[in-house]
């Protein structure tokens, strides 16, 4: 890969770690109703509905945006998945969280699990859901999130979709330097901690350089210290509770993983290890692999990236039928 300058690297990294990507080209989405779920340190946390109609009582997808838990928002989602899923009916729960480094991985987490909560409790009453037929899908480290309700949401969501997601966070791709990320000029150490800050936030500003502290944190291998405040060299057993393929049980959801072979962000690697581990523990699961794609599936055809979509939509649709 060539280098690229601030203006094109923080382009080319907020579309491939958001999933702004997957909506180019596509029709505008439904305008939402937008809900504050949730407020901590003084940030409100929101998630915007969309669906909510009076056809009585609807089955809901959870969606949790990427951005390496750094950057992002709730605006960034795969408009082909979710329409499929609104023309069939279905509500679409759009959720923000804290961001790091401001905020630490524990609370990144309760964030996700009172959002399930309120989806569950709130959501027959505010917007129409019927709360035994939820699922939760992600992409990137929306993807991991997702996992992570696969064992600490309760009651279980029905299925999981996790695209271009990973189940470890203390592999020695989040936590040596990065070779890919290593190629782009390096950011100054100055640099990357101006663009950051010490305040809770859910929802950057448009124009912000957060971007660079990803990139930093993948040149020096410092992601999960910095994401966790903990050091997974000295202090590995801090991160099983953390760690989505370590927490497979016969209870753990129905999942569906979609990861492309050349992803330089998230390796291949990590969904096909998580699918090792719901073999291991008897879970329903299928693996999609994109030959060829990186991530966020860029470089893959137009009809392999619409065959994923429908087959997401497909598996959500299958686990949240009636019962």
């Amino acid at each position: 890969m060539h280098s690229y300058g601030n203006f094109h690297m923080q382009r080319r990294q907020f579309l491939l770690t958001t999933g702004a990507a997957w909506r180019l080209g596509a029709p505008p989405p439904p305008v939402p109703k937008t809900h504050t779920y949730k407020t901590a340190g003084g940030c409100e946390i929101k998630a915007d509905v969309y669906g909510a109609g009076e056809s009585g009582p609807q089955p809901v997808l959870v969606w949790i945006h990427g951005g390496a838990l750094i950057l992002g928002s709730r605006g960034s989602a795969p408009r082909r998945f979710h329409n499929a899923l609104l023309k069939q009916g279905y509500i679409v729960v759009s959720i923000d969280y804290r961001l790091a480094p401001e905020t630490k991985l524990p609370a990144i987490v309760e964030d996700v699990q009172d959002a399930w909560r309120w989806t569950r409790e709130r959501g027959p009453k505010l917007f129409g859901i019927d709360p035994e037929r939820v699922a939760v899908a992600g992409g990137s480290a929306g993807g991991y999130l997702t996992l992570m309700t696969g064992f600490r949401a309760t009651p279980r969501p029905r299925a999981l979709v996790s695209f271009w997601g990973y189940g470890d966070i203390t592999a020695p791709w989040y936590t040596r330097p990065d070779a890919f990320y290593s190629q782009q000029p390096a950011v100054p150490r100055e640099e990357a901690y101006a663009a950051v800050g010490t305040a809770a936030l859910s929802q950057p500003a448009d124009k912000n350089q957060r971007g660079r502290f990803y990139l930093y944190c993948r040149q020096h291998g410092i992601w999960p210290k910095e994401v966790t405040g903990h050091d997974p060299d000295t202090d590995p057993r801090w991160f099983d509770p953390y760690c989505p393929v370590r927490n497979v049980t016969a209870q753990f959801p129905p999942t569906m993983l979609i990861h492309g072979t050349a992803d330089t962000d998230v390796p291949y690697e990590e969904s096909r290890k998580m699918a090792e581990s719901l073999e291991r523990g008897g879970v329903e699961h299928q693996l999609i692999t994109v030959p060829g794609a990186g991530h966020g599936l860029a470089g893959a055809g137009a009809d392999e990236i619409a065959q994923a979509y429908d087959r997401a939509a497909g598996f959500v649709r299958a686990h949240t039928q009636r019962r």
